[in-house]
């Protein structure tokens, strides 16, 4: 398989953390006989700096002819004072825009090695393995243009959805829970919002195309708490943009580690742009210790939905797995008993794996 991909490195580690994705899809490609391309670009702060614009168009030409896209983490305080154009995550939501990537799922999977550090107790968060999949391009935040009144004492924003938007989410939620546990929580609020109500109305619908998945309706915020009291109850949670943002954001600190959660950013045709969770850190930028997992952990998701190669994923997953088992960690991740390690030594390691591990290897090393 050939595939050509855009790496956006951005802000802070995100060059550190886009080169062990890198390496790992390099040890992917060599053991299973792909050939991926890869062409770097610029956003966020740095292309702020380099181009006076958190997304050139250079980027935008780019990514629009990319097979997936890569993107490290946007984001710092050296633009905070920046007027809101010219802020670093006005490239993500712009980049999220131009290529139409309408679906954000984010899976929260529970590491046993990680649960200690989680702000639950162990027994209830641990088993936890759900995906979120939130709208990403219309509602709240792409309303019409806000506005002020009353000499700016009064504010009006606008929620607005469409019926093809809201079918294309729940579409993809349907199918991801048909290859899960077949459970689908569709999260509105509809007992006072206009738009959840044809939200429900949508889902209600739908169901009847996916005999297999069993649906339940949950108001935003019954389930933000059922997250907190009971979150093995989830398998797959859709939802509309702004109450998906909180929840996501929510359902991160279960497992006890920003720096193991990817995500990916779809469209209908499954090309996609693949970031970990975590921001750009710019604290530690440089220094050779920022956790590269989550941006291998997402390249393993663009492996599976945009290159639908689920043998690889599984595989760059397993690598990640095995090496929290045999105690490496970075700085964050605080595995009791275990071995403090770097990002190019946590990279190498899950590289390592990968090339030990891969069963055609393994077969070839037994007859030889």
């Amino acid at each position: 398989m050939e595939k050509h991909i855009v790496l956006l490195p951005g802000d802070g580690i995100g060059q550190e953390v886009i080169n062990s994705a890198k390496e790992v899809l390099e040890a992917i490609a060599e053991e299973f006989h792909h050939s991926f391309s890869f062409e770097q670009q610029e956003i966020g702060g740095t292309a702020i700096d380099l181009y006076g614009t958190p997304l050139p168009e250079a980027t935008v030409e780019a990514t629009k002819k990319a097979d997936a896209v890569l993107l490290g983490a946007v984001g710092g305080p050296k633009w905070d004072n920046n007027p809101s154009h010219l802020r670093p995550e006005r490239g993500l939501l712009g980049i999220r825009k131009a290529l139409d990537l309408f679906a954000n799922l984010r899976p929260v999977t529970g590491f046993k090695q990680l649960l200690h550090a989680s702000p639950l107790k162990e027994e209830i968060v641990a088993g936890s393995d759900l995906l979120i999949v939130r709208e990403l391009t219309g509602g709240l935040y792409f309303g019409q243009p806000s506005e002020r009144r009353d000499n700016g004492n009064a504010v009006v924003d606008t929620l607005s959805y469409t019926r093809h938007e809201i079918e294309r989410i729940v579409d993809k939620a349907f199918k991801a829970a048909r290859v899960r546990r077949g459970f689908l929580t569709s999260v509105d609020k509809a007992n006072v919002i206009e738009s959840s109500k044809l939200w429900r109305e949508i889902v209600e619908e739908k169901k009847a195309e996916y005999p297999d998945v069993t649906v339940e309706h949950a108001l935003v915020d019954s389930t933000a708490m059922k997250l907190i009291t009971n979150p093995t109850h989830f398998d797959v949670i859709v939802t509309e943009n702004l109450f998906g943002d909180i929840l996501s954001d929510e359902a991160s600190v279960l497992t006890g580690s920003l720096g193991m959660l990817p995500s990916a950013s779809l469209r209908e045709d499954d090309m996609g742009l693949y970031e970990p969770v975590h921001g750009s850190a710019p604290d530690i930028a440089g220094k050779g210790i920022a956790n590269p997992c989550a941006m291998i952990l997402s390249s393993a998701l663009m492996l599976r939905y945009s290159f639908h190669l689920e043998e690889e994923a599984k595989l760059v997953e397993e690598a990640v797995q095995s090496v929290l088992e045999s105690g490496a960690h970075t700085g964050d991740l605080q595995i009791k008993g275990g071995r403090l390690v770097g990002t190019a030594e946590m990279t190498k390691l899950i590289v390592d794996y990968i090339k030990t591990q891969h069963p055609a290897k393994c077969i070839q090393d037994c007859y030889r």
